[in-house]
């Protein structure tokens, strides 16, 4: 039995559907009272967030986290990253909190990495949180070394089972088109679908391309005549796009008939978006 559910993903990631947690799992209520849910595919599954709640508001489905960016090898290596994090925070004990690290104090943190690095595992998503501007991520060695850093350095050591997080879920890893062909006929499906946004950094996921505008409108292909809850955003203007194709009768609308949720998001005084959470279930 799950004895904790998390409203947020235990590790950073860009791009984590936190906001959303509260409104989601009401979706995911509100769809679940209407008609048996028996497989939740989370094609695009990040953080996990989206496919732990799913487990947790309903746990008779079968619940399908497509750990297509590896999230899950950062959980389970979190000892080495409290480890790391701690020598860190032992260098970092003199330096002033919240302003920017001074050279010697880069130089033995970067040596420490470094030392990590070609011994095994380093969760540089994690350590940007720590170090890094807020929102600046690296991914590799190289990147982390010619970031500045401030001392943002977490206070403690992240304490959270990945068993616990990633209980009752299948875990797989598989490009999004072929796991959706493979589920997409399965009786009472229901897809999540939460894509990288078109316009936002995605320099955190992985992924061998640019994820373009084409790459973006292929994702539709996933909404047409099945049951999903859709996350995207107004900066893509997507569905004003998919309007606009429905008004001119050249496209059939996937977002006829959903429910829209939004929140409004702030990365600082001049950058705004609003995130948006569409979601309906077909009847058989």
């Amino acid at each position: 039995m799950r004895k904790k559910v998390f409203k947020t993903a235990p590790l950073p990631f860009q791009g984590q559907k936190r906001r959303f947690a509260g409104g989601y799992a009401l979706a995911l209520s509100e769809l679940s009272s209407k008609q048996e849910i028996k497989v939740i595919v989370d094609l695009f599954g990040g953080s996990g967030l989206l496919a732990h709640i799913a487990k947790s508001v309903v746990p008779e489905a079968k619940v399908i986290y497509n750990d297509y960016d590896n999230y899950s090898q950062r959980l389970h290596n979190i000892d080495k990253t409290n480890r790391l994090l701690a020598d860190i925070r032992s260098i970092l004990i003199d330096e002033p909190k919240d302003v920017k690290v001074d050279g010697k104090a880069k130089s033995k943190i970067l040596d420490r990495v470094q030392l990590e690095d070609k011994q095994g595992y380093v969760d540089y998503i994690t350590l940007s949180a720590s170090l890094l501007f807020s929102a600046k991520y690296a991914v590799d060695f190289n990147g982390f070394s010619n970031e500045t850093f401030y001392n943002r350095i977490k206070a403690s050591d992240y304490d959270f089972s990945p068993n616990e997080y990633l209980a009752g879920l299948d875990v797989v890893c598989y490009h999004y088109q072929e796991l959706y062909n493979k589920y997409k006929d399965v009786p009472g499906v229901l897809f999540v679908v939460d894509p990288p946004y078109l316009s936002t950094d995605t320099s955190t996921y992985h992924s061998d391309k640019y994820w373009k505008l084409r790459d973006y409108l292929d994702v539709l292909n996933v909404l047409i005549d099945t049951n999903y809850i859709f996350f995207t955003s107004n900066k893509s203007s997507l569905v004003e796009l998919c309007e606009w194709l429905d008004d001119n009768k050249k496209f059939c609308n996937p977002f006829a008939r959903s429910v829209l949720n939004t929140q409004n998001v702030t990365l600082n005084k001049d950058a705004k978006y609003t995130d948006m959470m569409l979601y309906r279930f077909l009847k058989e």
